[in-house]
């Protein structure tokens, strides 16, 4: 895939499609001021031409072509390299009839410009230094941002996040790199150039930025798609009242009557602004025809997706045989689990036995919840647990946290690679071998910042953003 021509002037929409009160278009590229200039017509006959407008300044008048009048509107202008994309941008704002929006764009395509590609303005950007690539890929996090922690993840690696850490760190090796070349040219004489003890002080400071950055992608993952949760359980266990008492709404029918879900029902609910995805299932016991079979076996597979699972229990009616062997289940499968009592309400004295503490505490392996789903008691003590399970608090403020699939590969095949290039240094292992790993290590941190790049992955990057971005 090769990339678009620089030279284009480009325009898109850059507000959401449909109806509504205004809607802004965008045009970046050589011509952008002019094209607008030559079909804007300011209120008053001595105001100058729109291309002889300095940068950073807006201006109100009406668009026409042919003596036809098309809409009042305001075009601020932005000059290179004081720009989004670095070069002239004119922005129109317009009605958001989407006749109008369509008669703007067709006005100017009819006049030389060029419809942009889907993230083609950021695309411009990267290319023209304004940001590196990690933090292109995350204006198109920010935009897509729908709570706290996804908003404050994307916006701190819009600011610069790890991108300015391991750039520096990412020069030093090169450096390296280059004393390790430089050997290999003198072979024969047996010198290092490289100093060995200066190389592992850098390896150790570069494991230190890069294996907590691959560590933290189980929660980037998460603050940016949100944490999967099934709740799950024997039939009339209170599955579907424990996800209505969670959301606060009725959600999920509610039924005396063992095998009323059938399926799986999903909803979502921002905690301390993060996203938890819950997924009430079907209750887990041998079923009693085909349908109930499929949704058993649904329920099965979601556990088996699952970041974590609530399993439900009722407190009435307690199977430790039950609950030992499913939980064994999620253990050997490594999907962490919360052991849930229900109907607390229901008990006699709302207290459980000594003895049936005893042994729930053992089976949990430490502290369980107890709740009554029906009065939504315990239900908050619940949340804070999910919370916990998902371990933000050791998200510090500012800390850098990987959220994006690519980084976090690019960041283990670093990690593998300054493995080999210590292992190296312990062994004494010859300049050639060295240099391998090390180039290895540049390779992997040059694809996250854009350092290394090639037309392919900069056109499926820039692929996944808006058109208007």
């Amino acid at each position: 895939m090769s990339l678009p021509s620089p030279s284009d002037t480009i325009i898109a929409l850059a507000t959401p499609p449909g109806v509504g009160a205004l809607a802004l278009l965008r045009l970046s590229g050589p011509q952008a001021i002019a094209l607008v200039s030559q079909v804007f017509v300011p209120p008053g006959r001595r105001a100058k031409p729109l291309d002889q407008q300095p940068s950073h300044t807006l201006h109100f008048g009406t668009l026409q072509t042919d003596n036809q009048l098309l809409d009042e509107v305001v075009v601020s202008l932005y000059r290179a390299p004081r720009s989004f994309t670095k070069e002239d941008v004119a922005e129109i704002t317009c009605h958001g009839s989407p006749y109008i929006v369509r008669q703007v764009l067709q006005l100017f395509v009819q006049r030389g410009a060029r419809l942009a590609q889907p993230g083609e303005f950021t695309q411009r950007a990267f290319l023209h230094g304004a940001m590196d690539l990690a933090q292109a890929e995350a204006v198109a996090d920010l935009i897509a941002a729908d709570s706290q922690a996804a908003h404050q993840a994307a916006f701190r690696q819009l600011r610069g996040g790890f991108s300015k850490q391991i750039g520096q760190l990412r020069e030093q090796l090169v450096h390296f790199a280059a004393m390790v070349e430089l050997e290999l040219d003198f072979g024969e004489e047996d010198v290092e150039f490289a100093d060995r003890a200066a190389l592992r002080q850098l390896v150790n400071e570069l494991q230190a930025v890069v294996n907590p950055l691959v560590q933290s992608f189980s929660l980037g993952n998460a603050i940016k798609n949100g944490v999967p949760v099934v709740i799950a359980g024997k039939p009339n266990a209170g599955k579907s009242t424990l996800l209505n008492a969670l959301l606060n709404e009725e959600k999920a029918i509610v039924s005396d009557i063992p095998g009323t879900t059938r399926d799986f029902i999903e909803d979502q609910l921002v905690i301390d602004g993060l996203v938890f995805r819950f997924i009430d299932t079907a209750g887990l016991r041998h079923a009693q025809d085909q349908i109930e079979a499929m949704g058993v076996a649904r329920t099965r597979a979601k556990m088996e997706e699952a970041s974590l699972v609530i399993y439900l229990f009722d407190l009435q009616d307690i199977d430790l045989e039950d609950l030992r062997h499913e939980t064994a289940q999620l253990t050997q499968r490594g999907t962490p689990w919360l052991l849930v009592g229900n109907k607390l309400d229901r008990l006699p004295g709302r207290q459980l036995a000594p003895e049936w503490q005893t042994s729930l505490n053992e089976l949990a392996q430490g502290p369980w919840l107890q709740i009554a789903a029906q009065t939504s008691q315990g239900i908050e003590a619940l949340k804070q647990r999910l919370l916990a399970a998902v371990q933000t608090q050791n998200l510090a403020p500012g800390d850098p946290v990987v959220t994006n699939l690519r980084h976090y590969e690019a960041l283990q095949n670093t990690a593998e690679a300054l493995a080999r290039v210590r292992h190296g240094l312990d062994t004494r292992l010859t300049g050639d071998f060295l240099a391998m790993d090390i180039r290895q290590a540049l390779y992997h941190l040059g694809t996250i910042t854009g350092q290394v790049s090639s037309d392919d992955l900069l056109g499926h990057i820039f692929s996944r953003f808006c058109i208007g971005k």
